[in-house]
């Protein structure tokens, strides 16, 4: 959980013993092929993440945490999970709203916000631990994910965390959004021998994210209450149509695409 909005202030924006992030591929690559057999265990993103990280997510971070929007956002909206999972005050945003539309996908899919804490903090038991305000940046990389599935149309399908990935790299360029992306989108070709559009799908999904502004940058109370395609629209999300497509040729050849991968 975060600091209370008294103490924030006072931590460091960098914990000194916090460690340089690092890559390591081979051990991305062990937690991938884990990740394969099991694509239900999100650990193994995590892990994913942990050893092809974002170097320069400190830099973005700090300077962003430094700056006044950045100090009062992250006293306004200290732990995301709390606003997310309210789906009594989301619902009252309204039919139409991205909040309502964030409550049905959140739902339908017997999600949470605070289900994917969870699962970062299985990954992170006994692993070092840092208190810096720095943290609250990295927490908010992690809250937006379900919320992009949203705004972008991107399902839960492999083909759609393939594409929220790329669609997150230019926002967070960590290697590991894209060694997913990509090495998904490989298996997917490999294993089906379709014609479906899969490396299309995730490159248009790459460039529509280059277009959106950093998600952890802004404000997600005051982006829930609009109407979702104003949201789409304000934050430059531009209709994709390689997804559908390769849906729709899945669904041609009698394949199931909510089944692929699993």
């Amino acid at each position: 959980m975060p600091a209370r909005r008294s103490d924030f202030a006072d931590l460091p924006l960098i914990d000194p013993a916090r460690e340089k992030p690092r890559l390591r591929p081979l051990k991305a690559w062990g937690h991938f092929r884990r990740l394969m057999h099991n694509t239900e265990n999100t650990a193994e993103v995590f892990g994913i993440f942990a050893a092809l990280p974002w170097r320069g997510g400190g830099k973005a971070g700090t300077r962003f945490l430094a700056s006044e929007k950045g100090h009062a956002l992250a006293l306004a909206e200290p732990w995301l999970p709390v606003i997310l999972d309210d789906h009594a005050a989301l619902r009252a945003m309204g039919p139409g709203t991205l909040g309502w539309a964030y409550c049905d996908f959140m739902e339908s899919e017997g999600l949470t916000a605070q289900g994917l804490v969870d699962e970062a903090e299985r990954f992170l038991a006994g692993r070092p631990r840092y208190n810096d305000r720095f943290q609250w940046y990295m927490h908010r990389l992690r809250d937006v994910h379900d919320l992009l599935h949203v705004l972008t149309g991107y399902g839960r399908d492999a083909l759609g965390e393939a594409c929220v990935l790329a669609f997150t790299y230019p926002q967070q360029p960590a290697p590991g959004h894209l060694f997913i992306a990509w090495m998904a989108a490989l298996q997917m070709r490999l294993r089906l021998r379709s014609r479906a559009p899969v490396f299309a799908a995730v490159r248009e999904a790459k460039r529509r994210g280059a277009r959106c502004p950093r998600m952890m940058e802004q404000s997600i109370r005051a982006l829930l209450p609009l109407d979702l395609d104003e949201a789409r629209r304000r934050l430059g999300i531009v209709p994709g149509t390689a997804y559908a497509r390769a849906h729709a040729v899945w669904r041609s050849e009698g394949v199931d695409p909510d089944s692929l991968l699993r």
